[in-house]
């Protein structure tokens, strides 16, 4: 380099006006930016629910599509609208015949007014915890007022009505929540292992005592059904034996009469008819008989 050349000095030429401009320009995208970040799409199976920034809640979004927050004046919190099942722990509870038994269920809830819920749970961790509550108080109540044998039965009239039962009943502590609960169901009912063997014991002896019970009701009815049969038959014999004997003393008598219309009709040969039917007796067996040769048997013999 020549050590005698002079530097080369660069002048930009701003003016204060292009630096004013290009610091509106530049705020400007900055807001443009910022406006945009505050833009919230609300999904199907939501609820939006903007706060102030003192925590008062301003309005609720409750259909899906775009919406947007004040920066820094205003909060958003999301809410699930769909349902959702919440799964307590098994619980002890003490039956009306006093025996203690382990519960488990589960919830089946949703949030169906998003202005009380955030008003009164705020959250949906806080909601399960009241919903929680609210269960077991009445699952407790309920399964408390009935015997153990109820309890386990899978009748209509006893699990099937007592989880809509429990449901009802919910539902009526819950109502200002903002939450409906559409199904509380017992998914196990069981007795404490240190109880399970006495208790299996006692209903199986008290089973062979029914089952006894109707082995003899069954034996008494055998019997009865047996004596009113065999008196039925009896009756039933003796009236077609009775029966019999009319149609047969009828046949008789109509027979005779045929046998007498008949042999009055030609006498000689009804004598000869009565000779030939003592043949067959007499000579039957081929005997030996003496008889006087000029008697009628005789003569018939000889063909005479």
């Amino acid at each position: 380099m020549n050590p005698n050349r002079e530097p080369i000095e660069l002048r930009l030429n701003v003016q204060p006006g292009d630096v004013k401009r290009l610091l509106i320009w530049i705020a400007a995208i900055a807001l443009v930016f910022g406006a945009l970040s505050q833009i919230i799409f609300v999904r199907e199976d939501e609820y939006l629910v903007v706060r102030s920034w003192t925590g008062v809640v301003q309005r609720i979004q409750t259909e899906a599509g775009p919406t947007f927050k004040i920066p820094l004046l205003q909060s958003v919190q999301t809410l699930p609208k769909q349902r959702m099942i919440y799964d307590s722990n098994p619980a002890d509870v003490l039956t009306a015949d006093q025996k203690p038994i382990i519960v488990d269920y589960y919830t089946v809830w949703q949030i169906t007014d998003p202005l009380k819920f955030v008003q009164n749970t705020q959250t949906t961790s806080r909601a399960e915890q009241r919903i929680d509550a609210a269960v077991y108080s009445t699952v407790r109540g309920v399964l408390g007022r009935l015997k153990f044998g109820e309890i386990i039965s899978e009748g209509e009239s006893a699990r099937g009505d007592l989880n809509a039962q429990v449901t009802a009943m919910v539902n009526d502590l819950v109502a200002d929540y903002g939450i409906t609960v559409h199904d509380v169901r017992l998914k196990r009912t069981d007795l404490p292992e240190q109880n399970l063997e006495s208790v299996f014991n006692r209903m199986k002896s008290e089973r062979s005592k029914i089952a006894q019970d109707y082995l003899s009701q069954g034996d008494e009815q055998a019997a009865n059904i047996r004596a009113r049969t065999d008196k039925e038959a009896t009756l039933i014999i003796s009236e077609a034996r009775r029966r019999a004997a009319e149609i047969e003393a009828e046949g008789e008598a109509e027979a005779a009469r045929i046998y007498n219309e008949a042999y009055g009709a030609d006498p000689e040969f009804y004598a000869f008819y009565r000779t030939l039917e003592s043949y067959k007796t007499t000579l039957n067996g081929k005997p030996t008989i003496v008889i006087p040769i000029d008697s009628p048997y005789a003569k018939l013999l000889m063909g005479e």
